[in-house]
Parts: C-alpha cells; structure tokens; sequence
C-alpha cells in the first residue's frame, strides 16, 4: 500500500500538490488550536511564562528600534516639511505615521525575526528529539501546553509592544524636534493626539492582534510539523521568520484597504 502511495501519479503536479496538502495541514492545525484554546486543562503559568519570554524579554530590543525610527523618520521628514515652512507639523506627521503604520509593522517584524524564530526552532528540536511523544505518553496534552499557551502569548503581548513602540518611536522624535524647533513637551503631544484618532488606535490594536497570532501560530506550526534532525530545527526556524513576514505585510495591506474604505464612509 505505501508503493502504490508513493507510485500514485500526482493531480497537478508534486510541488503544486505538496503546496496545497501544506495549506490544508495548516488550516487543520489553526482549527486545532481554536478547538484545544476552549476545553481544559488551562495552562495559565505557562501562558504567563511566555508572556513573560515574549514581552519582557523582548523590550530592549525594542526600545532602541522604537527610539531609533522616531529620530531617523523625523529627520527624513524635516527637509521635506522645511520647503513649505511647514516643520511645525512635524509632530502630526510622526504621530500619524507610527500610530497608524510605522509602530505595529516594525514592531511585528522585529517580533517575527525574535520571538517567530525561537519559537520555531525550540518546538522543533522538541519534536526531534521526541520530547513531544514523551508528553503524550506522561498523559500531557503537548498541542495545548505548547502551541496554545505560545499563540497565546504572542497574540498578547504583540499590542502591549506595539504601544510601547509608539511612545518610545515618540520619545524620539520629541527629542529631534525639541533640539531643532525648541518645542516643549507638552506642545508636542498636544498635537500628537490632536492629529490621531479613536479609528487610528483601534485599527493599529486590532492589527496588532492579528500580526501576533499570525506569528505564534506559524511558529508552532513549523516547529510541530518540523522533521530531519538538527537540519529540520534549522528550517524551522528560517521558514518560520520568512513566513510570518510575508503574511504581516499581506495584512497590513488588507488592514489598510479596509481602513481606508471605514475613514472614507
């Protein structure tokens, strides 16, 4: 029966064949962890546990992305505002730019490359070395203690990131524009929040949501399905990051067109 499997001619072709039998695999796995994230046992420490992993450990890395896009947008911003004598716009224009776009993009790929990776690749040297099968055998459900709490996790704590992005990003355009226009702080963010609105903050919460679920949820689903030894942790690891950015940017271009059709309304 597995020579007549592996004989068995293809319908389209074996890379279009494997491609779809991929995105049927993952649609079952998504439809697994909507199913095991409803029925106990609640793993609630090892949910705070990655909570922990992927917030706090994360947030050197990205305070100084955060700081750094602030100053570097601002002076990219300032010759073009300076033509129109319009640098007194400054705050609006960051402010804008990271609260609509800059701070949850940048933020769920620096949390793609980290958190995606780790994930991947600690799922996957799991699965290798039949860590996975043990717990099954110790009576441990492995699919709810480790996928679920991680998605979880990661679909958490990615918002709680992104509006710590945005104050750091702000913090650092504050500092450009005080040292070039002497504006004070309080100036500043009174045109900071004079410029966004509720829409703004809700859509950027809500892609943020989305952007850590995707990326939890890719991350555990190479790292489950990965195989091949130590080559297989590897690939993991890398299919998990290149993945998880290819879906944030396809999000962000949906997320856009939908809110763009909402604020023309």
């Amino acid at each position: 029966m597995a020579e007549e499997a592996d004989d068995r001619k293809p319908l389209l072709s074996k890379k279009i064949d494997k491609f779809f039998t991929g995105l049927a695999d993952a649609w079952n796995f998504v439809r697994r962890f909507f199913r095991e994230v409803f029925l106990p046992p609640y793993e609630f420490k090892e949910v705070i546990h990655q909570c922990y992993r992927i917030g706090v450990e994360s947030l050197p890395l990205i305070s100084l992305t955060g700081f750094i896009v602030g100053i570097v947008f601002t002076n990219q911003s300032r010759p073009s505002l300076s033509e129109f004598g319009a640098t007194s716009w400054l705050p609006s224009l960051i402010s804008i730019a990271v609260v609509r776009a800059m701070g949850p993009l940048v933020t769920a790929l620096i949390a793609a490359g980290k958190v995606g990776s780790s994930i991947g690749a600690e799922i996957g040297s799991m699965k290798v070395t039949e860590q996975i099968d043990a717990m099954e055998v110790s009576a441990t459900n492995p699919f709810k203690f480790l996928v679920v709490t991680r998605v979880l996790a990661t679909t958490f704590m990615i918002p709680l990131l992104v509006m710590y992005t945005d104050f750091v990003a702000l913090i650092g355009s504050f500092i450009n524009v005080n040292k070039n226009e002497l504006v004070s702080l309080s100036t500043f963010f009174v045109q900071v929040f004079d410029s966004i609105s509720f829409l703004d903050v809700f859509s950027s919460v809500l892609k943020s949501l989305v952007f850590g679920f995707t990326i939890g949820i890719v991350g555990c689903y190479k790292g489950y399905n990965s195989s091949k030894g130590t080559e297989g942790v590897g690939r993991a690891a890398n299919s998990a990051v290149v993945i998880s950015m290819f879906l944030i940017f396809i999000e962000e271009l949906l997320a856009l067109q939908i809110v763009n059709a909402i604020r023309g309304m």
